[in-house]
């Protein structure tokens, strides 16, 4: 009995002293959801996101859940529809199971193939591979993963740039032609079409971290050279020389395990994408802004927490006579945000809970 309070005092020693280490205050222990269920089938739609909220309250602790270090953070195990998510409820742990290799079933096993089982011909359809559940929604974010809406300071300088029209138009519209210096011996043939728009500036120190990217449209390769000859697939708005190019990438699923970041990170909201009705606020699937970034130990797959920022009233309980005072209210927790995309000194985060609007100058930080 002594011997099992040692061990228990020793843990709790260790778990307190980690938790000072990092520069974060120590977490509580991981509280299951009553309602979590013991066996849970992966269906299309899925997100590492949603299954984690099916098991705690907090689900930015799925490394917990999975037992995972911090390689396997980055790298975790693809989950594929069809897979089975098993509760070791003793342990407060998930095991993952791929299809017909569950304790009791045997690996490979078909319907019909037992014992007494009539063979009979047949053609055998083979289906196509699916494909890997992402961390969240992937058809929120993929316009910010393929078309940088944020660039560093210097980001477009040394880009591809439109150099001349064809029939020296002022401006163009797909279907049009245009000349462009920079992309001589390049193999890529599709680009997006850019300009440099307003400055992002850190709210806490001025400085410009980043500029905004407008969006201009598409364009391909007809003839290379230098200068290459490129026609506009597509417009959303006028293009002119001096306009940027930026090689079309291709998209990749965020498979990052949600997890919290080491240390305590603190930040702000710089702007909204996508927000609600009203100009200025975001919602539930929002893409913001923040003023943190690579530099500051931010990284794929962290989750920070949101909070409104704390307004400032007139002191009302002054005594009579008093100058007027002012009392600077706290800030209020007020939802969750996943970081998906990570640059220098800024990051985009989605916002996947909020009880309330989401605002510039709100305050994310290590939740």
């Amino acid at each position: 009995m002594v011997q099992q309070v040692r061990k228990s005092i020793t843990a709790l020693a260790f778990f307190v002293i980690s938790a000072a280490v990092s520069g974060q205050p120590a977490q509580a222990p991981l509280t299951l959801k009553p309602e979590a269920p013991d066996r849970y089938v992966v269906v299309p739609g899925d997100t590492l996101w949603g299954i984690s909220e099916r098991y705690t309250d907090s689900p930015w602790r799925w490394p917990e859940l999975w037992n995972m270090n911090k390689e396997q953070i980055q790298n975790p195990h693809l989950i594929y529809p069809g897979y089975v998510i098993l509760l070791d409820r003793a342990k407060g742990t998930l095991t993952l199971a791929r299809p017909g290799t569950e304790p009791g079933t045997r690996p490979g096993a078909a319907p019909g193939t037992g014992a007494g089982a009539k063979l009979s011909p047949r053609v055998r359809a083979e289906p196509l591979p699916p494909e890997e559940i992402p961390s969240i929604p992937a058809s929120v974010i993929e316009p910010f993963l393929t078309r940088p809406l944020v660039i560093e300071p210097d980001g477009l300088d040394r880009a591809p740039t439109i150099v001349a029209t064809q029939h020296d138009s002022v401006l163009l519209s797909a279907g049009n032609t245009a000349y462009v210096r920079g992309i001589a011996g390049s193999v890529e043939e599709s680009w997006y079409v850019y300009r440099r728009g307003g400055p992002l500036v850190d709210p806490d120190t001025n400085q410009t971290l980043a500029y905004e990217a407008i969006y201009l449209g598409t364009a391909r390769v007809t003839r290379p050279g230098d200068p290459a000859t490129v026609v506009l697939t597509s417009a959303v708005q006028e293009v002119g020389a001096g306009d940027k190019l930026v090689a079309a990438s291709v998209v990749t699923p965020i498979n990052y395990a949600p997890h919290s970041p080491a240390t305590f990170l603190k930040g702000r909201v710089m702007s909204i994408y996508g927000g609600l009705g009203k100009v200025g606020e975001a919602g539930p699937l929002s893409v913001i802004t923040i003023n943190r970034g690579r530099a500051d130990g931010l990284e794929v797959g962290h989750v920070l927490a949101l909070y409104a920022l704390g307004g400032t009233v007139r002191d009302t309980s002054k005594p009579r006579g008093a100058p007027d005072a002012f009392i600077k209210l706290p800030e209020e927790r007020s939802g969750l945000s996943f970081v998906f995309r990570v640059f220098d000194r800024v990051s985009y985060a989605l916002v996947m809970h909020a009880t309330r609007p989401v605002s510039p100058l709100d305050v994310v930080q290590t939740p």
